[in-house]
């Protein structure tokens, strides 16, 4: 499996709680922070559930 880079590049005001918990799970904090993690079909549901919210590059 490859690994996948998430930085966080907006704000989570406005945004679902369940956006928010999702963003939580991926590790995501601030704006800016950056997560690794190995690509499969959960981090792909997540990212998707967060995409107008993240930048996602492959590593």
């Amino acid at each position: 499996m490859a690994n996948i880079r998430i930085t966080k590049i907006k704000s989570t005001i406005g945004a679902t709680k369940r956006q928010i918990n999702t963003l939580q799970a991926l590790g995501l904090r601030k704006i800016g922070s950056v997560a690794e993690h190995t690509e499969n079909e959960q981090i792909k549901g997540m990212i998707r559930k967060v995409h107008h919210l993240v930048k996602t590059e492959n590593i």
